[in-house]
């Protein structure tokens, strides 16, 4: 149970740089505080922070909530860097020795052994009365509600009947449906899959297909049979895990356009680092060895030193679920632990896991200690920021500041400085109202999302940006809907702006400078310097921007110079850059917009000489005064011989050519015999087709603007296709009721004529 009995202990702010030195007025919720702090870094100049985060426990895939905490972290690590010019040293960890590794790694690692053994004695009736007894065992340990005895057959139906409740969206104990009931859920989900497998009884489904049918349920089974038995000094049976997940890792967050940390350490590589630190924690008089081996940090020591223990989350210490939850599933429960709440430092190992020799025997680093040893290593006894996802704030990061509080100070003394100064807690992502987490199995993995479109990285990115980074986000149609609107708002104003600066001839100098749209820049500016100064509140900062483009897609274009358009374009490129929206690109880059909104230089020639065609002939073919001579003799002019018809010399601008050729033979076959009426609708039918069909297919939409006004030459986007997929859906609708009314109408007829004969 928790309790808000206990208070934070008293935060003591970094001393002021010197007076010369000039910070920006930048405040950061704190979780030290609970509230918006100034940052001052440790650095006298006022430049150099050190920021440590904690990395992935690397056993499975990454999920889009890893992505949550991971592309907002990289939000804020540019904004530092790219925006107030902080010289930021950023060290991740990657957890690659832990219990839920050591567990995953045998499990895997007697899978493949069972099916190969299996497969070689071809003993069909060995597999299935293993997955028999691992469903029963499973039941038993995660939905006891089901008696275990209960054939395969049967199971679906008993889940069905005990567990309505939860499958009605409703809580067992009658309460608000929460993790609790998301963890049942996926029990369920689990035993219902196996169970139809094995009461299939086909052999195939049970050798073939068991790693997704029944794995679920065979990998713990396995594990509390034949863990034990594993040489556990031969580390690859784990590091064929954490080696493979480490690098799909790498590969997901860089998908993301997450920059790399500055450093990586592994606990791998810090095997000795890690005893040497615990030696040390001991030496200083707050830690205690057991019987086993096992080294524990000894809070009640801590504290009757005058330290604070807890300083984050001091009201969770005795909850008993969290700190069993950050000791892991293989502690042994020891009655030589002091308190309850003591945490291990050093574990002595068991047969079946990895281990490194100490002066206390064969162990393995406690989860906590390897964040304080290599943190401490890279950084020092102090760390500007320290960063990772809410979940982690207790027992993890308490513990963490504990015992490097612990080694930094004097012996049996108090610690005369924080380890950390600010601590920043990324929110969780949300799914049907619980945390996305690889324990309740609700999760769609980040290469999952990319691959099948559900997602790309910068529409997660502007998700992100528009929540915040400490809120906790649920996704939602509402969130994005809202998220693809900002995305398609800024799409079209860079496409806008783009063909503009296309068109630009220096003319436009002389046009009347807006006063109006130079002070919304202006207060655009401000705004979103103040948002990021109030602990980079981006969901204010792109508001503004979003504000500022409908304040220039209002105004009188005749009042603003091509450079004050320009101006503006390249202010929120930067801000956009900076927020990592724009793949590998700066904020002083030279270029206006984003990726994926350029037509390919190789494409404009051909483009812009089918555009011009196309609009001369649209508009002598919707004048009402433009004579047949008059469109006869423009339809001549325009399939003159053009050098673009040439044969390209690069390649990928044939199909660009091709539609060029096409569009002028095509323009030559038209009957100037015809009446001006039906030459023109068949001149405006083209021009369509090229629109519509012949570009589309390219890539390429040309949007048709005030008469006047040249089409603007534009990628297609994804707005545009929906828009598409939508107009065909609305007409479909429209054909089908046609359809049915005139079926109507006909069986009216018909039912009026029977009426007559009689």
């Amino acid at each position: 149970m928790t309790t808000q009995a206990r208070q934070q202990p008293v935060w003591h702010s970094p001393p002021q740089p010197k007076p010369e030195i000039q910070l920006p007025n930048l405040k950061i919720w704190n979780s030290l505080t609970r509230s918006k702090t100034a940052f001052v870094p440790l650095d006298s100049l006022g430049k150099r922070v050190t920021w440590y985060v904690c990395g992935p426990t690397v056993y499975d895939d990454a999920h889009l909530g890893h992505a949550r905490n991971y592309v907002s972290t990289d939000i804020i690590r540019r904004i530092m860097k790219d925006y107030f010019k902080f010289d930021v040293q950023f060290v991740m960890n990657i957890t690659d020795v832990d219990d839920k590794i050591i567990v995953r790694g045998r499990q895997q690692h007697l899978l493949e052994e069972f099916y190969d053994t299996e497969r070689r004695r071809e003993k069909h009736h060995s597999i299935e009365a293993t997955c028999v007894a691992a469903l029963k065992a499973y039941l038993a340990k995660n939905l006891p509600l089901v008696s275990s005895d209960t054939p395969a057959a049967d199971v679906p139906k008993e889940l069905e009947t005990h567990y309505k409740a939860v499958l009605d969206g409703k809580a067992l104990d009658g309460g608000v449906p929460g993790d609790k009931e998301a963890k049942i859920k996926m029990h369920i989900k689990t035993a219902r899959t196996a169970s139809s497998s094995i009461a299939s009884g086909n052999e195939s489904s049970l050798k073939d297909h068991a790693r997704s049918q029944v794995q679920d349920i065979l990998l713990p089974y396995l594990d509390s049979l034949y863990g034990s038995t594993i040489d556990a000094s031969d580390h690859s049976v784990f590091t064929k895990l954490t080696n493979k997940f480490e690098d799909r890792f790498m590969e997901d967050v860089r998908a993301l356009n997450c920059a790399d940390p500055d450093v990586v350490t592994r606990v791998t590589e810090y095997g000795q680092q890690i005893v040497d630190f615990v030696a040390k924690v001991e030496s200083n008089g707050f830690a205690y060895r057991t019987s086993d081996g096992s080294v524990y940090f000894d809070i009640e020591a801590f504290e009757a030193a005058k330290n604070s223990y807890a300083r984050l989350e001091p009201w969770n210490r005795n909850d008993k679920e969290l700190l069993a939850d950050g000791e892991g599933a293989l502690t042994k429960k020891t009655s030589e632990k002091r308190s309850d709440a003591d945490f291990a430092l050093w574990k002595s190992s068991k047969p079946g896991e990895p281990n490194w020799p100490s002066p206390w025997g064969n162990g393995r680093p406690g989860w906590h200690i390897e964040c304080s040893a290599m943190a401490s290593d890279k950084l020092g006894s102090q760390i500007d920021i320290h960063s990772g996802g809410i979940d982690l704030a207790f027992p993890h990061h308490d513990n963490e500041m504990a015992q490097s509080e612990a080694y930094w100070c004097q012996k049996h003394g108090q610690c005369k400085n924080q380890w950390v100064n600010y601590f920043m807690h990324m929110g969780h992502l949300s799914i049907q109202g619980s945390k996305m987490s690889k324990s309740l199995k609700n999760f769609t993995t980040i290469r999952e999302a990319l691959s099948r479109g559900d997602w790309t990285p910068r529409g997660l990115r502007i998700v992100f940006l528009l929540g915040g980074w400490r809120e906790g986000i649920e996704i939602t149609d509402e969130i994005v809907k809202e998220g693809s609107a900002w995305e398609d708002k800024v799409n079209n104003f860079f496409i806008k702006v783009n063909d503009i600066q296309d068109r630009a001839s220096g003319e436009d100098d002389t046009q009347t400078f807006d006063k109006g749209m130079e002070s919304s820049l202006q207060n655009a500016r401000k705004e979103v310097h103040e948002a990021l100064c109030d602990s980079f509140n981006t969901g204010s900062a792109m508001r503004t921007i979003s504000e500022l483009i409908s304040e220039y897609n209002s105004a009188d274009k005749s009042s603003i110079n091509t450079n004050q358009t320009l101006e503006i374009a390249r202010w929120i490129t930067s801000i956009i850059n900076t927020f990592g929206l724009n793949g590998p690109a700066k904020p002083d880059d030279s270029t206006i917009g984003w990726s994926g909104i350029q037509i390919p230089n190789f494409a404009k020639p051909y483009l812009t000489s089918i555009s011009r065609t196309r609009d001369e002939l649209r508009t002598k073919a919707r004048s009402a005064q433009t004579s047949k001579d008059q469109i006869t003799e423009t339809i001549h002019q325009c399939v003159q011989p053009d050098e673009h018809e040439k044969e390209p010399s690069d390649p990928e601008a044939k199909p660009y050519q091709k539609v060029l050729t096409t569009f002028h033979r095509d323009l030559s076959t038209l009957s100037t015999s015809s009446p001006p009426d039906t030459l023109a609708k068949e001149i405006l039918a083209l021009c369509d087709r090229i629109r519509d069909t012949d570009l589309w297919h390219l890539g390429i939409y040309l949007e048709d603007r005030a008469p006047g006004h040249p089409a603007l030459i534009r990628p297609v986007t994804r707005e545009l296709r929906s828009l598409r997929a939508s107009a065909a859906a609305e007409k479909d609708v429209k054909e089908e009721s046609k359809r049915l009314a005139k079926e109507i109408r006909e069986q009216e007829a018909r039912e009026k004529m029977e009426k007559g004969r009689l």
